[in-house]
């Protein structure tokens, strides 16, 4: 990347910059003209001096009035054109910064993707994102007005000049004597603001590092009680940035005080000078009142180039800080991650390496001078102690971690020249921390299949025509103008015909690494449309029928309580059977629930509005009761868990403001007690506060609900499939009843059972594929995120697979069903493993051994495993 911010300006927007710059030159006559103007005016129009009335205008004879306004319209319409310039130039400024800042933020980003895997153990997000997105926002402005900005203001500073030249060769003197002054001072002084602006991006950049260490590590800081210790740190760097930013402000004001007080003097000049020349009647009136005014402007230009150099300065030492972080050595070559235009040809032949040495970023070798070669289709298992380089083989195999010395060769090509999107498609690789995106497990998979947009979306003529605009600007700005809604999937990779297909092959993979339980669980948790998924909906309304007769059998008989309309359904809460459905709405959550006017309405006719808010202050006071003197982690915290810990701590001051009867109760007060009650669960919390009288009005506020409100709840109907609750809960129609024993295991004994029967498995499987699995797959587990990864390299039918102690996380049996799945998956093709367990190699028809970052033996497992081998050591019992 250039150095120079102005460098970069000029590389990638000459044709821009030449432009604005002729344009800059051809409004300074127009500004001249602005100037000289007022003097005509004055001189001519109004003393008449010089001038003989009536005068011709463009064949016009016009006396003194009429050339007074001749003149006035003149000048409105200069002052318009050279207003209109100026606009014109500050619109294609704006464009060209803009343009351009988004130019070097996706530079920063491709860099970002193309940084060697080592660097990031040196670097936080928390330290490039900011550089990425606010650190470099104040160059957009800075960009467009590298060039075009200085040219102009000193053009109209010479302008102005000149002018008062051309009316007296001392009134030009007096108007620059004083800037030679501020030229000397001012860049002194900014020297320092400088070294202070890289101190501040830098104390900046600390706290960023810091505070995204804090949040990755909050768990830890809140296990170990050591918030003051790190708020300390926080403090000091704050303190350290306060110092420099007072430090900054300081200097500035001086930089100011010195430009105030030295334009504050030119007037000084002109009416000293001006005057003594128009007494002595060297100088006109016409003529000091426009040097008057034209010097009065001269200030503006002056602090804008003042403006200008701080500007240039501050957005030098932005760059310099920002480019500075974003050029590690060994980055990928750009070339490499270029965009390929169809299905990645197969990477067949053997893989061979050849004296291959491998170091980490302090020099320490992690493979010293490997050479082996693999032939294609073989399953090969390579073991070793921890740090004896089957990881560092495994990455370099890979090209995760690029070799130092030797050459690592697939079917004959070097590996470090196969582009990246074609080694991405045949290569699949797996290590000990699969990444999961913040998206569904359908994206989650289909991700290794998007190395090119496949399909074009479908759009409107008119939507294509903007979107092809976008593109268009997309490339003007350097940008990718590949299209990110195309569809990228591609189906060939995963040797499918359709979206459908694909689905079955994703189930069939997560069966494949032992994940099909679990996604058919996430599956019953999901939703589904009835109006895209009709067949889907009608089959779970079979099922709901079916599992209803199960549960009529005496010995499930106790576990649901079904929902009826005409009925209080004790194993809900009280905000369920007020709806007697599901909110489409966020209004009618159960938080919310209190303030919505249609509610409050609703309870106001059925006689709640007063009870809730009453029954609730009392749940409130019961629950103050209850908590005052248990542990945390009580088992009673389970049972009432509708209050939160935080809650339960301010419910004493809010009990204290508020009596029994509510009086003085703010609105807000109110609906919080009534919360509280909408949350009970009758069966379970056993309060005694939900009698049959307060029962009998929530069924009548009920009827009153379902009559009244057409939209943002989706009601229960024992016929209707319900789009707004999950599979399980329209398959039970109903609440599992609190308190019986293994009821969850029984109940889904009998769904699964009912599910199977109607070959429903499947649907449930793919309403799982939906599943979204939270930020870095946090709503999963880490064996859950290893499973989906493996099925991730495995869904695009790699050429060669390499699975880096994936598995190891997993209890002994699951490894083996995982391994034995995988296996059968990729027949024919190429795996190596790296296996955290040496017994686990005896499934496998070869098998490297590295110790000391070394191959020290290879061959048949057969043969290694019955000689005095090392791997024969490793097989024995500990």
């Amino acid at each position: 990347m250039d150095q120079s911010i102005n460098r970069f300006v000029l590389r990638y927007a000459p044709r821009e910059t030449a432009w604005l710059v002729v344009l800059t030159l051809a409004s300074l006559p127009i500004y001249y003209a602005s100037l000289d103007i007022p003097k005509n005016i004055v001189n001519k129009a109004i003393i008449g001096k010089g001038i003989t009335y009536p005068t011709e205008v463009f064949g016009f004879a016009l006396d003194q009035i009429g050339y007074l306004f001749w003149l006035c319209a003149v000048f409105m319409f200069m002052v318009v054109v050279n207003g209109g310039v100026k606009q014109f130039i500050n619109t294609l400024k704006g464009r060209l910064g803009e343009r351009l800042l988004r130019r070097l933020r996706y530079e920063l980003v491709s860099r970002v993707l193309r940084f060697p895997l080592s660097h990031f153990r040196k670097v936080s997000a928390g330290e490039m994102i900011p550089m990425v997105t606010s650190e470099v926002e104040p160059l957009g402005g800075y960009m467009g007005d590298a060039y075009a900005q200085p040219l102009i203001q000193a053009g109209t500073l010479a302008t102005i000049v000149f002018f008062l030249f051309m009316q007296d060769w001392i009134m030009g003197l007096a108007a620059i004597s004083l800037y030679p002054i501020q030229a000397y001072l001012i860049p002194k002084l900014q020297k320092r603001v400088n070294q202070l602006g890289k101190e501040r991006v830098r104390a900046v950049r600390r706290v960023s590092e810091r505070l995204g260490e804090s949040i990755a590590g909050i768990h830890e800081i809140r296990g170990l009680g050591t918030a003051p210790y790190e708020r300390s740190h926080y403090a000091d760097r704050f303190g350290a940035i306060f110092r420099i930013r007072f430090d900054i402000y300081q200097r500035k004001g001086l930089v100011k005080f010195i430009n105030n007080l030295l334009n504050q003097m030119a007037p000084l000049l002109f009416y000293s000078i001006g005057g003594w020349l128009v007494i002595h009647g060297d100088l006109t009136i016409g003529a000091l009142t426009a040097a008057l005014a034209a010097n009065k402007d001269m200030s503006a230009p002056w602090k804008e180039l003042l403006d200008y150099y701080q500007q240039f300065q501050d957005s030098q030492i932005k760059y310099e800080q920002v480019i500075e972080q974003f050029r590690p050595e060994n980055m990928v070559d750009e070339a490499l991650q270029a965009p390929i235009a169809e299905t990645a040809p197969a990477l067949v032949g053997p893989i061979a390496f050849a004296g291959v040495i491998v170091a980490d970023d302090t020099g320490t070798r992690l493979l010293e001078n490997v050479s082996v070669e693999i032939a294609p289709g073989q399953r090969v298992a390579v073991v070793g102690p921890p740090g004896g380089g089957k990881d560092a083989f495994a990455l370099a195999l890979a090209r995760l971690h690029p070799p130092a010395g030797g050459k690592v060769t697939l079917g004959g090509a070097d590996l470090a020249a196969i582009p990246e999107s074609r080694l991405g498609a045949r290569v699949g690789y797996v290590g000990p921390g699969a990444y999961i995106f913040s998206a569904s497990v359908r994206d989650n998979l289909a991700y290794a299949l998007k190395q090119r947009p496949v399909r074009p979306p479908e759009r409107d003529p008119e939507t294509e025509k903007i979107r092809q605009r976008w593109l268009a600007e997309s490339r003007r700005a350097g940008n990718l103008d590949l299209d990110p809604e195309a569809d990228w999937v591609d189906f060939d990779e995963a040797g499918v015909p359709d979206r459908a297909a694909l689905d079955r092959r994703l189930v069939a993979l997560l069966e494949c690494v032992d994940l099909a339980d679990d996604l058919y669980h996430l599956g019953l948790r999901g939703r589904i449309d009835p109006a895209t998924r009709p067949e889907t909906a009608a089959k779970i309304l079979a099922a709901r029928a079916a599992v209803a007769e199960r549960l009529a059998e005496p010995d499930l008989s106790t576990l649901v309580e079904g929902f009826d309309p005409a009925r209080y359904n004790a194993n809900a809460t009280l905000g369920e059977n007020l709806l007697f459905g599901t909110p489409l709405d966020p209004a009618f959550d159960v938080d919310a629930l209190a303030t919505e006017p249609r509610i409050l309405a609703i309870l106001e006719r059925a006689g709640l509005a007063d009870e809730l808010p009453r029954i609730g202050r009392q749940v409130a006071e019961t629950m103050v009761e209850i908590f005052a003197d248990l542990p945390a982690g009580h088992e009673l915290f389970e049972q009432y868990s509708f209050v939160s810990a935080e809650e339960l701590a301010e419910l004493p001051a809010v009990l204290g403001r508020v009596g029994p009867d509510l009086k003085g109760a703010s609105p807000a007060e109110r609906a919080r007690f009534a919360t509280l009650t909408l949350k009970l669960v009758d069966a379970r919390h056993r309060l005694g506060v939900i009698d049959d009288a307060l029962k009998a009005k929530v069924l009548a506020a009920r009827a009153m609900a379902r009559a009244e409100i057409a939209d943002g709840i989706a009601f229960f109907e024992r016929d209707a499939y319900n789009r707004a609750a999950t599979l399980q809960d329209n398959i039970l129609f109903g609440r599992v009843a609190y308190g019986q024993a293994r009821a969850s295991a029984r109940l889904g004994k009998v769904i699964a059972e009912v599910l199977d029967a109607r070959d429903l498995k499947g649907a449930v499987l793919e309403v799982g594929l939906d599943f979204e699995v939270g930020v870095g797959g946090a709503r999963l587990s880490q064996v859950q995120r290893q499973k989906l990864g493996l099925a991730r390299a495995l869904v695009k039918r790699p050429d060669l697979l390499v699975v880096n102690e994936a598995i190891a996380a997993l209890d002994m049996a699951s490894q083996q069903r995982v391994l034995d799945g995988v296996l059968a998956e990729c027949e024919g093709r190429t795996v190596i493993w790296v296996l955290h367990a040496a017994e686990q190699a005896l499934g496998f028809a070869h098998v490297l051994v590295f110790a000391d970052g070394r191959l020290i033996e290879q061959g048949p497992v057969e043969t290694l495993a019955k000689s005095g081998s090392a791997f024969a050591e490793m097989l024995k019992p500990t």
